[in-house]
């Protein structure tokens, strides 16, 4: 069994490796993955990555590309492009993306005449906890209403594929502009001038101290679940690991989850977290 210090190590590798992924930046998926697979050979999620970065990516010999929101893309050669979800009611316009947990797909929603982004969740190894999780994300997500500064959820349910597998969905506001890490990523030097981080971490403070004020601590604050509108408003996204503080509590003391090189002391030692602990 991998010692504590390493499996720090593997666990931030991953979590760079799936916000790699979730980017289309092929080849940094697979350097990361790799390199999870040199500390721990049989780690299923690095083997998924790696995986998704050959589909990506087939020959290897390219650097990886920012996606581009306007643009189509083509979804996983195993996995034809959907038509719709929800008997028609979510057209399928194209594949955005797909990371460890989820596969996203720009669709028009038919009843209310807007585009949305579709989160598929991919349910393979998850356990009873992983599915709480999803759904407290859409819950999270839901309670905090629509804040001009926290990606709106407007529709949860499930959809059952050909196979017969079940697969929980989250229907949310379309945020053209991408991740948060890709506007870093393309910055000279990843370096964003100071007048653009300044509006940004504004925007990111503004969101966190409404979701705070309902009682919801995100508990995984990084670029990766930070959303970009095609105006480039800042929305906070992913409330997967959130906790509400008027609930009991899943993750048992001295249990650590979350992004490691993002997380404060007190959720790296499996303590107790609060709204101070978003802000560190």
């Amino acid at each position: 069994m991998a010692s504590e210090r390493v499996q720090r190590q593997i666990d931030r590798l991953l979590d760079e490796a799936d916000a790699a992924v979730e980017r289309g930046d092929w080849l940094r998926a697979r350097e990361l993955s790799e390199s999870a697979l040199r500390f721990d050979p049989e780690n299923a999620d690095a083997r998924s990555y790696l995986e998704a970065a050959q589909r990506g990516n087939p020959s290897g010999d390219q650097p990886g590309q920012l996606p581009q929101p306007a643009e189509a893309s083509a979804p996983p050669p195993d996995r034809p492009l959907p038509a719709s979800f929800a008997d028609g009611r979510y057209k399928v316009s194209s594949f955005l993306g797909e990371g460890g947990r989820k596969r996203v797909y720009l669709a028009h929603d038919t009843k209310l005449d807007r585009d949305v982004a579709f989160a598929a969740i991919k349910t393979d190894g998850l356990d009873a906890d992983g599915i709480t999780r999803i759904r407290r994300e859409a819950q999270a997500m839901g309670r905090l209403g629509d804040h001009a500064n926290i990606v709106t959820v407007f529709d949860t349910g499930e959809e059952t594929l050909a196979d017969g597998v079940v697969e929980p969905y989250i229907v949310s506001q379309y945020m053209a502009g991408g991740e948060l890490t890709g506007l870093i990523d393309a910055a000279e030097r990843r370096r964003v001038p100071i007048a653009d981080a300044v509006r940004i971490a504004s925007q990111i403070a503004q969101g966190l101290e409404h979701a705070h004020k309902h009682g919801i601590i995100h508990r995984d604050l990084k670029p990766g679940n930070i959303w970009l509108t095609d105006a480039g408003i800042v929305k906070i996204g992913d409330f997967g690991l959130a906790v509400t503080l008027d609930k009991t509590r899943m993750t048992m003391q001295g249990t650590m989850v979350g992004t490691a090189a993002y997380m404060p002391p007190e959720q790296a030692m499996g303590g107790e977290t609060s709204a101070a602990s978003d802000l560190y």
